[in-house]
């Protein structure tokens, strides 16, 4: 079964092939010994980053420049961080989330970034800034990606600015599934998927979002980010095409960057901690064309349990 998470939404690429920032800065390095931050030293600034001197470190160096006084980061937060990244020979930074101002969101330890950053910000507090120095081998190894060049290690200064504890399952309360001809989807709080039972009849034509398990937890709004598991299906055959309970890590949805319609429709609305059963006709999800599993005028099913949003 092949994830699809890169279809669903615009992908989030840590390390953009698009460059910023310029030459400006000076060879120099922190009496640490990691590059040195020249510009931009407060927590919530846009920092400019030193050439790193000498050769490298082989092995993942941190440093805490500014220790918060949040939560400490565990694997399985949600988390939203700022940061620039910069190769430890280079003045020039590849990618860096200030200029954009949205923070870049991601679930730690799901494996949604490069390993340096998974181990790098574990044990780091909420509100902190981080510099890490990142070999080959726990970034991008020997293939580099776009201006990155292979065997590159990379250094990057991180804003840890929130981050939320996942619970394991949707709650609340059960809402009946009294409409014979959509599928239905059961109930369970244990972390595991929940089964989805999809009729023989024809999928219906229009977008169908209604809850399974009903909480009291927020509004999800179009802005938000929002962690969730899930289970995909298709209609005719029922035959799963992706599930997060497979690797058994969550996938953080930037809404706003949803590409798959329907989905973000569906769930926009919708209250957090909730467990949503979605049909997907082919003019939300992929209509004519055919992606992977998922043939060409395809009915999606979803099962989506809201964890959190951010």
């Amino acid at each position: 079964m092949r994830r699809l998470a890169g279809l669903l939404v615009v992908p989030l690429l840590l390390l953009s092939t698009a460059a910023c920032g310029d030459d400006k800065a000076s060879d120099s390095v922190s009496k640490s010994g990691f590059p040195a931050i020249t510009a931009g030293s407060k927590f919530g600034e846009k920092p400019t980053l030193a050439k790193g001197e000498g050769d490298p470190p082989k092995e993942l160096k941190t440093d805490v420049i500014s220790e918060g006084d949040g939560a400490t980061l565990k694997n399985g937060d949600a988390i939203q961080v700022n940061y620039l990244g910069q190769a430890w020979d280079s003045t020039k930074p590849f990618d860096n989330s200030f200029d954009r101002k949205q923070p870049f969101d991601l679930t730690l330890g799901a494996g949604m970034v490069i390993q340096g950053w998974d181990k790098g910000l574990v044990g780091k507090k909420v509100g902190s800034r981080v510099e890490l120095v990142i070999p080959p081998d726990l970034g991008y190894g020997a293939q580099g990606q776009g201006d990155i060049k292979p065997n590159a290690t990379l250094v990057f200064v991180v804003d840890i600015v929130k981050a939320t504890k996942i619970p394991a399952s949707a709650e609340g309360t059960a809402v009946a599934q009294d409409n014979i001809d959509l599928p239905k989807v059961g109930t369970k709080t244990d972390g595991k998927a929940p089964t989805v039972t999809i009729p023989k009849s024809d999928p219906p034509k229009k977008l169908v979002s209604n809850y399974v398990l009903e909480s009291k937890g927020d509004v999800v709004k179009e802005t938000d980010s929002v962690v969730v598991n899930y289970v995909g299906l298709l209609w005719k055959g029922s035959k799963a095409f992706d599930s997060t309970y497979q690797t058994g890590k969550t996938q953080t949805f930037p809404l706003a960057q949803v590409t798959l319609k329907g989905l973000k429709n569906g769930l926009v609305g919708k209250k957090v901690g909730s467990r949503v059963l979605l049909v997907i006709p082919p003019d939300q999800g992929f209509g004519d064309e055919a992606q992977q599993s998922i043939p060409a005028k395809s009915t999606l099913v979803f099962a989506v349990d809201i964890l959190a949003k951010m």
